[in-house]
């Protein structure tokens, strides 16, 4: 069993420094606004098949959201994922997913066509990365299709290289979540795309025609039971603009296979998974990367890294697999963050309606038990989550939990039921003492507004010190949530660039010490639901005003300190070489 994480008492008995800081169990308050209209995102609508009464399980799913700097000016931008429709007339324009340029002053420039992002068709997941080590960050779009690559072009431009890469795909498969990471070590930035379930529009039943296409005996989409699921990939960097499929000799598509890694019987066939959230970290702290991918109606797998190119599937042994009772629930989005303060990485990952949210704690060993009741997550089942995400809203020290929530039936919306279509968000403030309390009520409209929610992501997105989240909401314009109050205590933000490691620094582990107490936090691409995160990381520091150490662990596995950093500032972390650049954004409080 793991130690007992500090309190939030335990984190407030520090001498309050802020005038804006309440008493001991207190927080200030903090409110999320949805800015989406005065950031110039209304007519950004998501696509994603007939809004009203959808036939087919691709309509349900939605699209997910990127939140990175592609023209390095320090301002992070928007990506928005689209999809399709098959009800479009003959020359109707095709929709396309749309990028945001950030304006530095809390509005955004639709610059999609100018970028050249213009590829048109299903699009479900996003993930970010500089695969070629140029110093300009790239966007990877899975597609239930061919997938897309876009090579940043450092000039404001992408390129679609999908194909020269070798990482379209088939044009056969549903490509979920996704994510970048030096699975290897070697410097380059690798590629997992997981892949939902083979699907035909053509041959899918419709709602009521089958016994998976009800819902309390209403005609609905017909779920992926009955379909083939989909199996997972594996793309290793070669290192020269191109990658190699190596999904079968790592292991990737042989989930719960042979025991083996050096031994595939010959009539062995990869096996499907239903995944679609996905999200790699260094769970066991061994120094190397493993993947978690949240499935639909299965197990959810977690791939062990082993050292040697190869992975091996422990979901079940590891306890992550399932909820506490055995059962495999319908997993959709993963959130990946050390909430309970002790050093090892936890997971929780959204599902259907009366499901629990599911929240996996370390044990310490790169093992997880089921907390999700023990957290208070209970008082939530009626939800169906998608969006995932743990940050620290308040910058108390702690990481907090966002989830984006809607449900997939479009027929509930005009039915009046336990459960609707369009739904609240959640904001769970963790407390210290490994719980969490429901603050959505009191926590703004831009939390208790409904929505049909898909994939969300988090950054700073003025610079001014809290995390803000930007929503992909499904046949709708997106939700822009402006944190309003989070940075009335301290903070400190954290860019990491490699050098013998990715430049991305994809995998580094940052561990903060301050007043007492130790926090870390990985440099991840992809996770939440089909989205991607700010890559700078975030540390809320409460009432101290000086971090006394930051440790940087590189993928490479080379090891830096920094002592005696200041509050309220991004520091920027070049591998070898330290600090090499601080801004404190003006120190704007709102």
């Amino acid at each position: 069993m793991k130690g007992r994480a500090p309190s939030r008492r335990d984190l407030l008995r520090a001498p309050t420094l802020l005038p804006s800081a309440c008493a001991i169990g207190d927080t200030p308050a903090v409110v999320f606004t949805d800015r989406a209209v005065e950031a110039g995102l209304q007519n950004a609508r998501n696509v994603s098949g007939a809004p009203l009464n959808k036939q087919t399980l691709l309509e349900e799913m939605g699209g997910g959201v990127a939140l990175f700097d592609y023209d390095n000016d320090g301002w992070l931008d928007i990506f928005l994922v689209n999809g399709a429709s098959f009800q479009s007339p003959p020359g109707a324009r095709k929709p396309a997913s749309y990028l945001f340029r950030n304006n530095r002053n809390g509005t955004f420039t639709d610059v999609t066509q100018k970028a050249g992002l213009t590829a048109s068709g299903w699009g479900q997941g996003c993930c970010v990365g500089d695969y070629n080590n140029d110093g300009f960050e790239d966007l990877f779009v899975t597609y239930w299709g061919r997938n897309v690559l876009y090579r940043n072009n450092g000039d404001g431009t992408f390129t679609d290289v999908s194909q020269k890469a070798g990482v379209a795909g088939s044009g056969r498969r549903w490509g979920a979540g996704c994510c970048f990471l030096d699975f290897d070590r070697d410097g380059h930035l690798d590629l997992f795309v997981a892949n939902y379930v083979n699907f035909d529009p053509k041959q899918a039943p419709r709602p009521g025609e089958a016994a998976y296409c009800r819902f309390n005996d209403l005609a609905v989409p017909c779920g992926p039971q009955g379909l083939a699921g989909g199996s997972n990939l594996l793309y290793r960097n070669r290192g020269d603009g191109t990658f190699e499929d190596v999904s079968e000799e790592s292991r990737i598509a042989f989930p719960r296979g042979p025991s083996s890694p050096a031994f595939v019987p010959q009539n062995w066939r990869p096996a499907g998974s239903y995944g679609m959230g996905a999200a790699a970290a260094d769970f066991d702290n061994d120094g190397w990367p493993d993947i978690y991918v949240a499935c639909d109606t299965a197990p959810s797998l977690l791939y062990r890294n082993n050292h040697d190119g190869t992975f091996r599937e422990i979901g079940v042994a590891a306890g992550c697999a399932f909820d506490e009772n055995g059962v495999a629930m319908s997993g959709m989005g993963v959130g990946v963050a050390d909430y309970d303060g002790d050093g090892w990485l936890d997971i929780v990952r959204t599902n259907f309606s009366d499901q629990l949210t599911t929240l996996y704690r370390n044990n310490g060993d790169g093992t997880f038990h089921d907390a999700s009741l023990a957290a208070g997550l209970g008082v939530n089942r009626k939800y169906l989550g998608f969006g995932a995400l743990f940050f620290d809203f308040d910058n108390d020290g702690w990481k907090d939990l966002f989830l984006a929530n809607g449900h997939v039936y479009s027929q509930l919306a005009s039915l009046k039921l336990h459960i609707s279509y369009k739904e609240r968000r959640i904001l769970y403030r963790n407390l210290g003492n490994g719980r969490f309390e429901d603050v959505s009520s009191k926590s703004g409209p831009g939390i208790t507004a409904e929505h049909v929610g898909r994939g969300c992501a988090f950054g700073d997105l003025d610079n001014d010190g809290d995390i803000d989240v930007v929503v992909n909401n499904l046949d709708a314009p997106p939700s822009l949530l402006r944190n309003d109050g989070g940075n009335r205590q301290h903070w400190l933000m954290i860019k990491c660039v490699g050098t013998r490691s990715n430049r991305s620094a994809i995998g580094a582990r940052v561990k903060v010490s301050f007043a007492g107490r130790e926090r870390i936090d990985e440099v991840m691409s992809g996770s939440s639901y089909y989205s991607h995160n700010d890559l700078r990381l975030h540390f809320g520091l409460g009432a101290a005003e000086m971090v006394d150490r930051v440790e940087v662990a590189w993928p490479s596995g080379l090891k830096e300190t920094v002592d005696n950093v200041r509050a309220n500032q991004l520091v920027v972390i070049q591998e070898s070489k330290g600090v090499v650049k601080t801004d404190s954004f003006r120190a704007r409080t709102k």
